[in-house]
C-alpha cells in the first residue's frame, strides 16, 4: 500500500506533469513572470468555467477577501456577520480594515452558517454577511440572498474550499459556488480543490463597477502606470502560478468527483457505526465537493483516535479545535456562549480524514478498519 498523505499532491503531479512542466517552462524562457499571457489565460479560461463575468486574479486567499470588502467600500466600524467555526482567515481580514466581526453560529449538520443565527444579529449597523462554503459544502445561498435583499446587505462568499461545488436553488435553477454572492473570494493554497505551487487567489463578481474598482486594488490602487486613483495594495498572481493552475483547472471537475467517490466509500464503511456520523450532503450530490472529509464523533475520545491513527501511519487533522469567539484576538464581551452551542460542541467532536484525489481503495479501506478497531476495542 502507498503512504498514506494527508493531500497527495505529488501523486496528483505526477499525473499531469507532462502538461504542467512545459508550461512553467513557458514562462520561464518568456520572463513574463507577472502579469503575463499565462494568467490572463487561466483568468478567461476561469470566468468560463465558473459563469462568472469577472475573475480578478491575486496573491492569495486571504487577500482576495480583504480586497473584495475594499472594492465594496465598507467603513471602519461597519459590521459584518461571519461564522464563527472557520478558518481565522474570514474574521482577520474584517478585524484589519477596522470593521466590526460578528461571529454567529453554524448548523449541527453542514457546519455551515445558521440562516436564523444571521437574522439574529442584524442591526443599523450591519452591512455584509460572508457565508464560508465550508469543507467544500455551500451555505444556504437561496435563503441569505433573501435576508440581504431584505436589509440591503452585501454578501462576500468565502469560497476557499468549495471551488467547483454547484448550488442548486429550490426552482431547479443552478450556480457554480462563488457567483451568487455579490462577490467572492477564492483561495489557490497547494491543498485546495484546485491548488498552485505556491500561494494563489482570486475575487470573483459580476458587478462590472465592482470588477473595475478592484482590478485598481490589487496593483496599488493603478489603472494607469503611476496613477493611483484609488487606495491599492500589491497582490497579483504570478504568471508560474497562473500556467499550474490553468493546466489543473481542465480536471477540476475530475478531481472533485474523485473526492466525492472516495466520501461515498468512507461512508459506507461507516454506516453501521452509531458514534460516527458521517458528513451531510444538503441538496444534489455535485453541491459538496470535499475539500474536507470531516466525521462527528459520539463518545469517542477523539485525542486518543488522533494519536491513534498517527501511530498507524494515517494523518487527519481537526479543522478547527478552537472556535473564533474563543481566539484571543477576536474576542468580545458582546458575546455569549449560549449563542455558540453549535460551534462549541464541534470542536470538540470533529475529526477529518486524508481526502484527495489519489486515494484508493485499499487506502480508505485500512485507514476505516483501523478506526473501527479503535472504536470497537
Amino acid at each position: 500500500m502507498k503512504k498514506i498523505q494527508m493531500v497527495d499532491l505529488k501523486g496528483q503531479y505526477s499525473g499531469i506533469k507532462d502538461v504542467v512542466n512545459p508550461a512553467i517552462q513557458e514562462v520561464i524562457e518568456t520572463t513574463t513572470f507577472i502579469n503575463g499571457p499565462k494568467v490572463h489565460e487561466f483568468q478567461k479560461n476561469l470566468e468560463n468555467y465558473l459563469g462568472v463575468k469577472h475573475v480578478i486574479p491575486c496573491a492569495n486567499g486571504t487577500d482576495a477577501l480583504q480586497i473584495a470588502m475594499m472594492g465594496l467600500g465598507l467603513k471602519p466600524g461597519d459590521e459584518v456577520i461571519t461564522a464563527d467555526f472557520t478558518f481565522a482567515a474570514t474574521v482577520e481580514v474584517i478585524a484589519l480594515l477596522q470593521l466590526t466581526p460578528v461571529l454567529v453560529d453554524v448548523e449541527p449538520d453542514t457546519f455551515n452558517i445558521d440562516v436564523d443565527a444571521i437574522k439574529k444579529a442584524i442591526t443599523p449597523k450591519t452591512k455584509a454577511i460572508v457565508p464560508v462554503h465550508l469543507f467544500g459544502q455551500c451555505a444556504n445561498m437561496e435563503a441569505i440572498m433573501e435576508i440581504a435583499h431584505e436589509h440591503n446587505l452585501y454578501v462576500i462568499e468565502d469560497n476557499a474550499q468549495a471551488i467547483g461545488a454547484t448550488y442548486t436553488y429550490s426552482n431547479g435553477q443552478k450556480a457554480k459556488a462563488g457567483t451568487i454572492g455579490h462577490v467572492a473570494s477564492t483561495s489557490f493554497f497547494p491543498s485546495k480543490n484546485l491548488g498552485c505551487y505556491g500561494d494563489g487567489g482570486a475575487i470573483f463578481t459580476n458587478d462590472d463597477a465592482l470588477a473595475h474598482t478592484i482590478r485598481g486594488i490589487v496593483n496599488h490602487g493603478m489603472y494607469e502606470r503611476y496613477h493611483h486613483d484609488v487606495v491599492g495594495v500589491n497582490s497579483r498572481l504570478d504568471s508560474i502560478q497562473a500556467a499550474v493552475l490553468d493546466a489543473k483547472l481542465v480536471h477540476l471537475d475530475a478531481y472533485n468527483q474523485a473526492r466525492r467517490d472516495a466520501a461515498k466509500k468512507y461512508n459506507e464503511a461507516f454506516k453501521d457505526i452509531d458514534s460516527i456520523t458521517t458528513p451531510f450532503e444538503c441538496g444534489t450530490a455535485d453541491n459538496h465537493v470535499y475539500h474536507q472529509y470531516t466525521l462527528k464523533l459520539n463518545g469517542v475520545d477523539r485525542d486518543a483516535l488522533v494519536k491513534y491513527l498517527n501511530e498507524n501511519g494515517i494523518p487527519c487533522g481537526v479543522y478547527y479545535p478552537i472556535p473564533l469567539h474563543r481566539q484571543k484576538a477576536y474576542q468580545d464581551e458582546r458575546y455569549n456562549e449560549a449563542d455558540f452551542n453549535v460551534t462549541n460542541a464541534l470542536v470538540k467532536e470533529v475529526i477529518s480524514l486524508p481526502m484527495h484525489t489519489e486515494l484508493d481503495d485499499e487506502q480508505i479501506n485500512f485507514i476505516a478498519e483501523k478506526i473501527k478497531v479503535f472504536i470497537n476495542g
